[in-house]
């Protein structure tokens, strides 16, 4: 910082010094300019005659000459006697003059000049402060102090509009730790479940002489645990891929899509006893097809989970956007924020057959955002009790 505050205090020094050579030079010429025609008035009008016996006569003075060359007539003597003591006198008080005023112009550019390096320095430093305070808050932060903020004071400017976008930057990377260290937890205590309830499976289970029927129901019960444990484990992996962003775009037809992915879960639509309906208007879109597919599959199978007997998910695409609207319990619209969380659920798991992991709108969450998209949940309020209605916006 002290050599940006020295390099700065150069530039604004010597930019006060050159701006004060300047000055003073032009101060001096206009001056002498002007000078001697000053004095010269001065002088004839101010000295009378009779004081200017003990001068040079006109005829010792060169001005004679120039006077009868220059003059078209006969020059009078008086005249040119005035014209010689005028000269005389102005050119010695205009050499003091100019003498006085240079000696004077040097001292005072010599003070200024040391003026202006105290003034850079310390202007130096007032506009450097900002820019040491940013510094010195990168330097301290660290993952258990990202709450603070440089809250920066002060008029507009660059520097302020720097410090808030520090701080904003900091608010987000505050956000996406939070979030990923409650990631981070909740995985862990998902994946711990699915490995307490094999290894009782097998302890308990496998205990002693079991019979083959009880050998079976263990069997499919460690293979179902397992299947869920991979299940699992591609969301987390489909999740960390969405948040690394697409590699590779291309024009992706949302409609076609979404019929595609009804379909494959009409048998599960069936299994429920929920109506899936589609209204797929004309919407194409730049991304990646597997993971718009798979954006499309976690939205109607959240809604297929999530819902009553006999009730029903609407599908519809087009206008720029994707819509699912399913029946339901009632969600609190506190909580509807916290669904796009990794292992949020409206109610605590069961670990029952076909539950999920909790992970649906977090992965559509995140590719939404991974296609420039945006996801957003409102609470239904309806006859059939609630339900959700999930919209992904692409576009501005």
């Amino acid at each position: 910082m002290n050599g940006e505050r020295a390099r700065l205090t150069a530039l604004y020094g010597g930019l006060l010094l050159l701006a004060g050579v300047l000055l003073t030079g032009v101060v001096y010429l206009l001056v002498k300019e002007g000078l001697y025609s000053s004095i010269s008035v001065a002088v004839n009008g101010a000295v009378p005659a009779r004081r200017m016996d003990g001068l040079p006569t006109a005829s010792a003075s060169p001005l004679w000459e120039r006077a009868r060359v220059a003059s078209p007539g006969p020059v009078p003597p008086s005249a040119v006697e005035g014209l010689a003591v005028t000269r005389t006198v102005s050119d010695a008080a205009e050499s003091a003059a100019l003498e006085r005023l240079l000696t004077v112009s040097l001292l005072v550019l010599a003070a200024y000049a040391l003026l202006s390096v105290v003034l850079a320095w310390w202007m130096a430093g007032r506009v450097l402060r900002p820019v040491a305070l940013i510094t010195d808050t990168a330097r301290r932060l660290s993952g258990e102090n990202l709450h603070e903020r440089i809250a920066l004071e002060g008029p507009p400017g660059e520097l302020k509009r720097l410090a808030d976008t520090f701080d904003g930057m900091l608010g987000r990377m505050e956000q996406l730790v939070s979030a990923q260290q409650r990631f981070a937890a909740n995985a862990a205590h998902e994946l711990r479940t699915p490995v307490a309830v094999q290894r009782a499976a097998a302890e308990i289970g496998l205990a002693g002489e079991p019979s083959p029927e009880r050998v079976a129901r263990i069997r499919s019960k460690l293979i179902e645990v397992a299947d869920d444990s991979e299940r699992m484990i591609e969301g987390l992996l489909l999740l960390a891929a969405s948040d690394q962003g697409l590699r590779e775009r291309r024009p992706v037809a949302v409609h076609e899509v979404a019929r595609e992915a009804v379909d494959a879960l009409a048998a599960e639509a069936a299994e429920r006893g929920v109506s899936v309906s589609v209204d797929a208007r004309p919407l194409t879109v730049d991304g990646d097809p597997v993971l718009l597919d798979r954006l499309i599959h976690n939205l109607v199978a959240n809604g297929l989970r999530h819902n009553v007997p006999d009730g029903r998910v609407e599908l519809r695409t087009g206008s720029g956007a994707i819509e699912v609207v399913n029946t339901g319990p009632v969600v609190p619209a506190d909580t509807v924020p916290l669904l796009f969380e990794p292992f949020r659920r409206l109610t605590a798991r069961t670990h029952g057959p076909g539950e999920g992991a909790g992970l649906g709108l977090s992965i559509v969450d995140a590719i939404a955002r991974a296609h420039g998209a945006t996801a957003t949940a409102t609470a239904n309020a309806n006859a059939e009790g609630g339900g959700l209605t999930v919209r992904v916006s692409f576009g501005p």
